[in-house]
């Protein structure tokens, strides 16, 4: 039976729940232990595909294609373990589900309630995540206290009174804030937020209390004494330099030791060269360069969170300092080329609907003519398309019908049939919902081995994961083909194009999937890894 580690946040949101839960799974993992992790989101939605990336950020997209919350990402990043559709799940898909079982009559008749109901639900698929792991961590979104993320902490009440408290523990993570006229910490949010969490029955066995500042001995030890956690389970997380330093630094506090001996697991001491090394690396860069990313949900970065994680890991790798400069697309639209005379690299990344697109079309072009290297992913694929319709292949007035329907060259359109991860032929037309009716997740991609990509990746077949509706109309294919553009990439039935590239050009490659999912800080990406490498190149280092 796996064992049960369930982290709950209180004080303020965004606290760095996942990377806490992560990094732990990190160590926890460096120990030879089998980890896996969840998150429970308590919004009513379904999954967080149709939310606004202004509101919620990145939706991170599985393997087996499902819609996710962005802190399953940390978690791919931080463990060897891949998520799947069981690893996260809303209050709304828990709602959903129970309530279309009562309209089946599988109740049989009851009456419906949060307590039984939903709550076994919840700790039913609580139990089919951990699978056959040693330990599931199991982030609860939200702030304690927060009535959203009530029938959870519920739940996790009944959970570890049902698997025994030697097999479940309770972390919670709380702000101490350092107020600047005091010029001191102060404990009293923490000890208020652990009495929230102690008047629906749970009792924190460890604390994490995160600060940009030293909290002194004294601070923890009272916060230890009011909060009726041992001292040594009060861990002071300091604002580090780096998240990949943060499995070292807890670590060295000691929470690992404390969590396998609070479940009785007898395993190895950590070994944490990878992230020493991942650490080192990304502190002592040799090189820089400017990448300017033009995209088109600036107000909340993390709506791009996996790319820039992943740029993040290939100027690890490349031991590269990689100054990123974001431009909304519509500056371009309005202002010109400008902001993209000092670029070494050019970045389009996805994103959907008509704003921007011009933008980020323009973007391509000035990548193409100025011989500077391009990375296009998904919609900027196809403004790197619509561009080389336009300005190589005489279409004037191509575009794609995701903004403009009556396109007389659609070269980007709705596919309207294609073959899902299961090998299952899916369909679509425009009265589809949204939710749920994109090409998702992990699928085959065949290379040409004449293409640079081919050259990238190392081999001829790959795997990378899908997030789009829209898709490179095959009936313009040859016309681009014709024109000069290289399809580098397609589907194993050859009906779908993956990847394109500008045979004339230094570096200039597009991808419809997303590399930036399956891209960690340990191994990086090829892609990426590729990419900034030109930059460097073009940057005469």
């Amino acid at each position: 039976m796996s064992r049960f580690i369930f982290v709950t946040g209180g004080v303020v949101s965004s606290l760095g729940k996942g990377i806490a839960a992560a990094s732990l799974a990190a160590i926890l993992e460096a120990r030879h232990i089998k980890v896996t992790m969840l998150k429970l989101d308590p919004y009513i939605n379904v999954d967080p595909g149709t939310m606004s990336p202004l509101q919620h950020g990145e939706v991170f997209v599985t393997a087996d294609g499902t819609e996710t919350d962005l802190d399953l990402g940390h978690y791919e990043r931080f463990i060897r373990t891949t998520m799947s559709r069981q690893n996260n799940f809303t209050t709304g898909r828990i709602y959903a589900d129970v309530i279309a079982r009562e309209r089946r009559g599988e109740y049989l008749g009851s009456t419906i309630q949060v307590i039984p109901h939903i709550t076994d639900e919840i700790k039913s698929r609580i139990v089919a995540g951990a699978n056959d792991s040693d330990v599931a961590i199991v982030e609860i979104g939200g702030t304690v206290g927060d009535i959203e993320s009530q029938p959870f902490l519920e739940a996790i009440r009944q959970l570890r009174l049902e698997v025994g408290a030697s097999n479940a523990l309770f972390i919670h993570l709380t702000l101490v804030p350092y107020i600047a006229t005091a010029g001191e910490t102060k404990t009293k949010p923490t000890q208020h937020s652990v009495k929230e969490l102690r008047s629906i029955g749970l009792q924190p066995d460890i604390l994490i209390v995160r600060s940009d500042h030293e909290i002194a001995q004294s601070a923890l030890k009272k916060i230890a004494l009011f909060t009726n956690v041992e001292e040594k389970a009060v861990i002071p997380l300091i604002d580090a330099e780096t998240i990949y330093a943060i499995p070292s630094m807890l670590h060295q506090q000691g929470l690992d030791q404390i969590v396998v001996n609070k479940l009785g697991i007898e395993c190895d001491a950590a070994d944490l060269a990878e992230w020493d090394h991942v650490v080192e690396m990304q502190m002592n860069p040799l090189h820089r360069i400017k990448l300017v990313m033009v995209g088109k949900y600036l107000d909340l970065l993390d709506s791009y969170k996996s790319l820039n994680e992943a740029i993040n890991h290939a100027a690890i790798h490349s031991r590269t300092e990689v100054a990123i400069d974001w431009i909304d697309a519509e500056e371009i639209e309005c202002n010109g080329y400008a902001v993209l005379e000092n670029a070494d690299a050019i970045l389009v990344p996805g994103g959907f609907g008509a704003r921007g697109l011009e933008g980020k079309i323009a973007a391509a072009r000035y990548a193409r003519e100025n011989r500077i290297p391009y990375l296009g992913i998904c919609y900027g694929l196809h403004a790197a398309v619509i561009d080389f319709a336009r300005s190589v292949a005489g279409l004037a007035d191509a575009n794609t019908t995701e903004s403009t329907k009556d396109t007389p060259h659609p070269v980007i359109a709705l596919i309207t049939e294609w073959t899902d991860e299961n090998g299952q032929v899916e369909t679509r037309n425009e009265d589809t919902d949204l939710g749920g009716t994109m090409r998702m997740g992990e699928q085959e991609c065949r290379l040409d081995p004449e293409s640079r990509t081919y050259k990238i990746y190392g081999c001829d077949h790959i795997r990378e994961r899908h997030r789009h509706r829209y898709e490179v109309n095959d009936n313009y294919v040859a016309q681009l083909e014709g024109a000069g553009l290289m399809i580098a990439g397609r589907s194993p039935d050859n009906t779908l194009v993956e990847v394109i590239e500008v045979v004339d050009h230094p570096w200039f490659v597009a991808c419809q999937f997303h590399p930036e999912f399956t891209s960690t800080p340990r191994d990086g990406h090829p892609l990426f890894t590729s990419f900034i490498n030109a930059a460097l190149e073009r940057a005469g280092q």
